[in-house]
Protein backbone atom coordinates (compact mmCIF):
# COMPACT_ATOMS: atom_id res chain seq x y z
CA UNK A 1 0.00 0.00 0.00
CA UNK A 2 2.84 2.36 0.92
CA UNK A 3 4.63 1.56 -2.32
CA UNK A 4 1.43 2.24 -4.27
CA UNK A 5 1.09 5.67 -2.63
CA UNK A 6 4.73 6.48 -3.33
CA UNK A 7 4.31 5.51 -6.99
CA UNK A 8 1.14 7.56 -7.30
CA UNK A 9 2.87 10.56 -5.73
CA UNK A 10 5.84 10.24 -8.08
CA UNK A 11 3.57 10.04 -11.14
CA UNK A 12 1.67 13.11 -10.00
CA UNK A 13 4.86 15.09 -9.49
CA UNK A 14 6.25 14.03 -12.85
CA UNK A 15 3.39 15.84 -14.59
CA UNK A 16 4.51 19.11 -13.02
CA UNK A 17 8.35 19.09 -12.92
CA UNK A 18 8.57 22.52 -11.24
CA UNK A 19 6.55 21.23 -8.27
CA UNK A 20 9.27 18.66 -7.59
CA UNK A 21 11.66 21.53 -6.85
CA UNK A 22 9.55 23.05 -4.10
CA UNK A 23 10.37 20.79 -1.11
CA UNK A 24 14.12 21.25 -1.54
CA UNK A 25 13.81 24.99 -2.25
CA UNK A 26 11.60 25.47 0.81
CA UNK A 27 14.14 23.62 2.97
CA UNK A 28 16.97 25.81 1.66
CA UNK A 29 14.79 28.87 2.24
CA UNK A 30 14.07 27.85 5.83
CA UNK A 31 17.77 27.36 6.53
CA UNK A 32 18.49 30.75 4.97
CA UNK A 33 15.97 32.48 7.22
CA UNK A 34 17.54 30.78 10.24
CA UNK A 35 21.00 31.90 9.10
CA UNK A 36 19.90 35.52 8.63
CA UNK A 37 18.28 35.52 12.08
CA UNK A 38 21.46 34.06 13.59
CA UNK A 39 23.54 36.80 11.99
CA UNK A 40 21.21 39.54 13.21
CA UNK A 41 21.33 38.05 16.72
CA UNK A 42 25.11 38.41 16.67
CA UNK A 43 24.87 42.02 15.53
CA UNK A 44 22.37 42.90 18.26
CA UNK A 45 24.26 41.04 20.95
CA UNK A 46 27.88 41.86 20.12
CA UNK A 47 27.59 44.84 17.76
CA UNK A 48 28.86 42.84 14.78
CA UNK A 49 28.61 39.37 13.27
CA UNK A 50 31.50 36.99 13.88
CA UNK A 51 30.07 34.58 11.33
CA UNK A 52 28.15 35.82 8.30
CA UNK A 53 24.86 34.37 7.09
CA UNK A 54 26.57 32.56 4.18
CA UNK A 55 28.80 30.58 6.51
CA UNK A 56 25.99 29.94 8.99
CA UNK A 57 23.78 28.62 6.17
CA UNK A 58 26.51 26.19 5.14
CA UNK A 59 27.02 25.04 8.74
CA UNK A 60 23.28 24.49 9.30
CA UNK A 61 23.04 22.59 6.01
CA UNK A 62 26.02 20.37 6.77
CA UNK A 63 24.68 19.56 10.24
CA UNK A 64 21.27 18.61 8.86
CA UNK A 65 22.82 16.44 6.16
CA UNK A 66 25.23 14.76 8.58
CA UNK A 67 22.96 14.07 11.54
CA UNK A 68 19.49 13.68 10.05
CA UNK A 69 17.93 11.78 7.19
CA UNK A 70 16.67 14.24 4.59
CA UNK A 71 13.41 13.40 2.79
CA UNK A 72 14.05 12.08 -0.69
CA UNK A 73 11.58 14.63 -2.07
CA UNK A 74 14.03 17.44 -1.25
CA UNK A 75 16.86 16.11 -3.43
CA UNK A 76 15.87 17.75 -6.73
CA UNK A 77 15.20 21.16 -5.17
CA UNK A 78 18.49 21.08 -3.27
CA UNK A 79 20.43 20.40 -6.47
CA UNK A 80 18.53 23.19 -8.24
CA UNK A 81 19.31 25.63 -5.42
CA UNK A 82 22.99 24.69 -5.33
CA UNK A 83 23.46 25.26 -9.07
CA UNK A 84 20.80 27.39 -10.74
CA UNK A 85 20.04 29.76 -7.87
CA UNK A 86 23.77 30.30 -7.40
CA UNK A 87 24.22 31.15 -11.07
CA UNK A 88 21.32 33.63 -10.93
CA UNK A 89 22.88 35.22 -7.84
CA UNK A 90 26.18 35.69 -9.70
CA UNK A 91 24.33 37.48 -12.52
CA UNK A 92 22.58 39.80 -10.07
CA UNK A 93 25.91 40.52 -8.34
CA UNK A 94 26.94 42.40 -11.48
CA UNK A 95 24.38 45.10 -10.72
CA UNK A 96 26.36 46.09 -7.63
CA UNK A 97 29.43 46.91 -9.72
CA UNK A 98 30.08 49.77 -12.09
CA UNK A 99 32.97 50.63 -14.38
CA UNK A 100 32.72 54.19 -13.04
CA UNK A 101 34.92 53.21 -10.11
CA UNK A 102 37.79 52.97 -12.59
CA UNK A 103 37.49 56.70 -13.35
CA UNK A 104 38.62 57.64 -9.87
CA UNK A 105 41.63 55.32 -9.88
CA UNK A 106 44.84 55.89 -11.76
CA UNK A 107 45.85 53.58 -14.56
CA UNK A 108 49.00 52.55 -12.68
CA UNK A 109 46.96 51.56 -9.62
CA UNK A 110 44.50 49.51 -11.71
CA UNK A 111 47.37 47.78 -13.50
CA UNK A 112 49.12 47.14 -10.19
CA UNK A 113 46.00 45.59 -8.66
CA UNK A 114 45.51 43.35 -11.70
CA UNK A 115 49.13 42.17 -11.45
CA UNK A 116 48.80 41.48 -7.72
CA UNK A 117 45.59 39.50 -8.27
CA UNK A 118 47.29 37.45 -11.01
CA UNK A 119 50.38 36.78 -8.88
CA UNK A 120 48.22 35.91 -5.89
CA UNK A 121 46.13 33.49 -7.95
CA UNK A 122 49.21 31.72 -9.27
CA UNK A 123 51.00 31.72 -5.92
CA UNK A 124 47.98 30.58 -3.91
CA UNK A 125 47.29 27.77 -6.37
CA UNK A 126 50.92 26.64 -6.22
CA UNK A 127 50.94 26.74 -2.41
CA UNK A 128 47.68 24.80 -2.19
CA UNK A 129 48.92 22.11 -4.56
CA UNK A 130 52.22 21.76 -2.67
CA UNK A 131 50.28 21.34 0.57
CA UNK A 132 48.31 18.53 -1.03
CA UNK A 133 44.94 19.97 -2.10
CA UNK A 134 43.45 18.64 -5.31
CA UNK A 135 43.40 20.90 -8.34
CA UNK A 136 39.81 22.18 -8.11
CA UNK A 137 39.93 22.86 -4.37
CA UNK A 138 43.24 24.68 -4.90
CA UNK A 139 41.58 26.87 -7.53
CA UNK A 140 38.72 27.72 -5.17
CA UNK A 141 41.11 28.67 -2.36
CA UNK A 142 43.15 30.79 -4.79
CA UNK A 143 40.08 32.61 -6.12
CA UNK A 144 38.64 33.23 -2.69
CA UNK A 145 41.94 34.56 -1.38
CA UNK A 146 42.85 36.67 -4.39
CA UNK A 147 39.54 38.25 -5.43
CA UNK A 148 36.58 38.46 -3.06
CA UNK A 149 36.29 35.52 -0.70
CA UNK A 150 32.99 33.65 -0.68
CA UNK A 151 31.58 35.34 -3.79
CA UNK A 152 34.63 34.40 -5.89
CA UNK A 153 34.52 30.81 -4.65
CA UNK A 154 30.81 30.58 -5.40
CA UNK A 155 31.28 32.03 -8.89
CA UNK A 156 34.28 29.88 -9.78
CA UNK A 157 32.77 26.61 -8.55
CA UNK A 158 30.29 25.99 -11.41
CA UNK A 159 32.83 27.17 -13.97
CA UNK A 160 35.28 24.42 -13.02
CA UNK A 161 32.73 21.79 -11.97
CA UNK A 162 33.86 21.77 -8.33
CA UNK A 163 32.39 19.30 -5.85
CA UNK A 164 30.05 20.52 -3.13
CA UNK A 165 32.42 19.45 -0.36
CA UNK A 166 35.27 21.42 -1.96
CA UNK A 167 33.13 24.56 -2.13
CA UNK A 168 32.02 24.09 1.46
CA UNK A 169 35.56 23.56 2.74
CA UNK A 170 36.96 26.57 0.85
CA UNK A 171 34.20 28.93 1.97
CA UNK A 172 34.21 27.77 5.59
CA UNK A 173 37.91 28.23 6.20
CA UNK A 174 38.24 31.37 4.06
CA UNK A 175 35.40 32.91 6.08
CA UNK A 176 37.21 32.23 9.36
CA UNK A 177 40.35 33.91 8.02
CA UNK A 178 38.28 36.86 6.81
CA UNK A 179 36.91 37.44 10.29
CA UNK A 180 40.38 37.10 11.82
CA UNK A 181 41.78 39.64 9.36
CA UNK A 182 39.14 42.23 10.27
CA UNK A 183 39.92 41.80 13.96
CA UNK A 184 43.71 42.01 13.59
CA UNK A 185 44.08 44.52 10.76
CA UNK A 186 43.21 47.80 12.59
CA UNK A 187 46.41 47.33 14.63
CA UNK A 188 48.60 47.38 11.52
CA UNK A 189 48.73 51.15 10.75
CA UNK A 190 50.61 51.82 13.98
CA UNK A 191 52.91 48.80 13.58
CA UNK A 192 53.75 49.50 9.92
CA UNK A 193 53.55 53.33 10.06
CA UNK A 194 50.82 53.46 7.41
CA UNK A 195 48.81 56.58 6.67
CA UNK A 196 45.10 56.43 5.88
CA UNK A 197 45.58 56.08 2.10
CA UNK A 198 48.20 53.34 2.31
CA UNK A 199 46.23 51.46 4.94
CA UNK A 200 43.10 51.73 2.79
CA UNK A 201 45.03 50.27 -0.15
CA UNK A 202 46.33 47.43 2.01
CA UNK A 203 42.89 46.60 3.42
CA UNK A 204 41.28 46.77 -0.03
CA UNK A 205 43.89 44.38 -1.42
CA UNK A 206 43.81 41.80 1.37
CA UNK A 207 40.37 41.73 3.03
CA UNK A 208 37.93 39.36 1.36
CA UNK A 209 34.47 40.97 1.42
CA UNK A 210 33.39 44.59 0.89
CA UNK A 211 31.60 44.83 4.29
CA UNK A 212 34.77 43.50 5.93
CA UNK A 213 36.80 46.22 4.19
CA UNK A 214 34.43 48.83 5.63
CA UNK A 215 34.78 47.34 9.10
CA UNK A 216 38.58 47.14 8.85
CA UNK A 217 39.09 50.69 7.54
CA UNK A 218 36.47 52.57 9.59
CA UNK A 219 38.84 53.15 12.58
CA UNK A 220 41.20 55.09 10.27
CA UNK A 221 38.53 57.47 8.99
CA UNK A 222 36.75 58.36 5.76
CA UNK A 223 39.86 58.52 3.56
CA UNK A 224 40.85 54.97 4.47
CA UNK A 225 37.28 53.76 3.92
CA UNK A 226 37.01 55.38 0.49
CA UNK A 227 40.43 54.18 -0.65
CA UNK A 228 39.84 50.65 0.62
CA UNK A 229 36.43 50.43 -1.03
CA UNK A 230 37.70 51.57 -4.45
CA UNK A 231 40.64 49.15 -4.37
CA UNK A 232 38.37 46.33 -3.24
CA UNK A 233 35.82 46.96 -5.99
CA UNK A 234 38.57 46.95 -8.61
CA UNK A 235 39.57 43.52 -7.27
CA UNK A 236 35.95 42.36 -7.57
CA UNK A 237 35.87 43.48 -11.21
CA UNK A 238 38.60 40.92 -11.85
CA UNK A 239 36.05 38.19 -11.11
CA UNK A 240 34.56 38.18 -14.63
CA UNK A 241 37.85 37.76 -16.54
CA UNK A 242 39.16 35.18 -14.06
CA UNK A 243 36.04 32.99 -14.13
CA UNK A 244 35.84 33.30 -17.92
CA UNK A 245 39.46 32.15 -18.17
CA UNK A 246 38.77 29.22 -15.84
CA UNK A 247 35.74 28.29 -17.95
CA UNK A 248 37.86 28.22 -21.10
CA UNK A 249 40.57 26.15 -19.42
CA UNK A 250 38.01 23.66 -18.10
CA UNK A 251 35.77 23.82 -21.16
CA UNK A 252 36.87 20.53 -22.62
CA UNK A 253 34.61 17.49 -22.78
CA UNK A 254 35.62 13.84 -22.51
CA UNK A 255 36.87 13.96 -26.11
CA UNK A 256 39.37 16.67 -25.20
CA UNK A 257 37.73 19.16 -27.55
CA UNK A 258 36.60 22.57 -26.47
CA UNK A 259 33.02 22.61 -25.27
CA UNK A 260 31.75 25.99 -26.43
CA UNK A 261 28.81 25.92 -24.03
CA UNK A 262 31.15 25.64 -21.07
CA UNK A 263 33.84 28.05 -22.31
CA UNK A 264 31.85 31.10 -21.22
CA UNK A 265 28.93 30.08 -18.96
CA UNK A 266 25.67 31.96 -19.36
CA UNK A 267 25.87 33.40 -15.86
CA UNK A 268 29.23 35.07 -16.57
CA UNK A 269 27.77 36.66 -19.71
CA UNK A 270 24.84 37.82 -17.58
CA UNK A 271 27.25 39.11 -14.92
CA UNK A 272 29.12 41.23 -17.47
CA UNK A 273 25.90 42.51 -19.03
CA UNK A 274 24.64 43.59 -15.60
CA UNK A 275 27.88 45.49 -14.98
CA UNK A 276 27.49 47.26 -18.33
CA UNK A 277 23.82 48.03 -17.65
CA UNK A 278 24.77 49.55 -14.29
CA UNK A 279 27.64 51.49 -15.85
CA UNK A 280 25.43 53.05 -18.54
CA UNK A 281 22.63 53.91 -16.14
CA UNK A 282 20.19 51.36 -17.49
CA UNK A 283 19.36 50.11 -14.00
CA UNK A 284 17.40 52.67 -11.94
CA UNK A 285 19.00 53.55 -8.62
CA UNK A 286 15.79 52.60 -6.85
CA UNK A 287 16.20 49.03 -8.14
CA UNK A 288 19.79 48.55 -6.94
CA UNK A 289 18.96 47.77 -3.32
CA UNK A 290 16.25 45.18 -4.14
CA UNK A 291 18.52 43.50 -6.71
CA UNK A 292 21.37 43.38 -4.22
CA UNK A 293 19.06 41.98 -1.56
CA UNK A 294 17.72 39.30 -3.90
CA UNK A 295 21.27 38.34 -4.91
CA UNK A 296 22.20 38.00 -1.25
CA UNK A 297 19.16 35.83 -0.44
CA UNK A 298 19.75 33.54 -3.45
CA UNK A 299 23.41 33.19 -2.51
CA UNK A 300 22.50 32.22 1.06
CA UNK A 301 20.00 29.66 -0.25
CA UNK A 302 22.60 28.18 -2.58
CA UNK A 303 25.09 27.95 0.29
CA UNK A 304 22.45 26.16 2.36
CA UNK A 305 21.97 23.76 -0.55
CA UNK A 306 25.70 23.13 -0.80
CA UNK A 307 25.74 22.38 2.93
CA UNK A 308 22.86 19.97 2.48
CA UNK A 309 24.94 18.16 -0.13
CA UNK A 310 27.91 17.53 2.16
CA UNK A 311 28.41 14.96 4.90
CA UNK A 312 30.68 16.45 7.57
CA UNK A 313 32.84 13.33 7.49
CA UNK A 314 33.93 14.19 3.95
CA UNK A 315 35.57 17.42 5.21
CA UNK A 316 37.82 15.84 7.81
CA UNK A 317 40.63 14.89 5.46
CA UNK A 318 40.81 18.36 3.90
CA UNK A 319 40.36 20.51 7.02
CA UNK A 320 43.95 20.98 8.16
CA UNK A 321 45.30 21.28 4.64
CA UNK A 322 42.72 23.90 3.65
CA UNK A 323 43.44 25.98 6.76
CA UNK A 324 47.18 25.86 6.07
CA UNK A 325 46.74 26.63 2.37
CA UNK A 326 44.34 29.53 2.98
CA UNK A 327 46.57 31.02 5.71
CA UNK A 328 49.73 30.78 3.61
CA UNK A 329 47.88 32.25 0.62
CA UNK A 330 46.65 35.20 2.68
CA UNK A 331 50.17 35.89 3.96
CA UNK A 332 51.40 35.84 0.36
CA UNK A 333 48.71 38.32 -0.64
CA UNK A 334 49.69 40.58 2.28
CA UNK A 335 53.34 40.53 1.17
CA UNK A 336 52.39 41.32 -2.44
CA UNK A 337 50.14 44.15 -1.28
CA UNK A 338 52.92 45.71 0.80
CA UNK A 339 55.11 45.57 -2.30
CA UNK A 340 52.44 47.36 -4.36
CA UNK A 341 52.11 50.08 -1.73
CA UNK A 342 55.88 50.54 -1.67
CA UNK A 343 55.98 50.92 -5.46
CA UNK A 344 52.98 53.28 -5.49
CA UNK A 345 54.67 55.38 -2.83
Amino acid sequence: MANHRSLTSSLSLSRFPSIRLLPGIFLCGAISVAAIIAQEAQVRGAGHAWLGDLVIAIVFGVLLKSFTRLPEATTVGIKFSAKTLLEIAVVLLGASLSLSILKGAGGLLIFGIAIIVALSLAGSYAISRMIGLDSKLAILVACGNSICGNSAIAAAAPAIGAKAQDVTAAIAFTAVLGVAAVVIMPALPALLSMDAIHYGMFAGMTVYAVPQVLAATAPMGAVAVQTGTVVKLIRVLMLGPVVTTLSIIHGRGASGRLDLQRMVPWFIIGFVLMIMARSFGLIPNIALAPISGLANVLTIMSMAALGLSVDIRSLRHAGGKVILAATASLLLLCALSVGLIAIAG
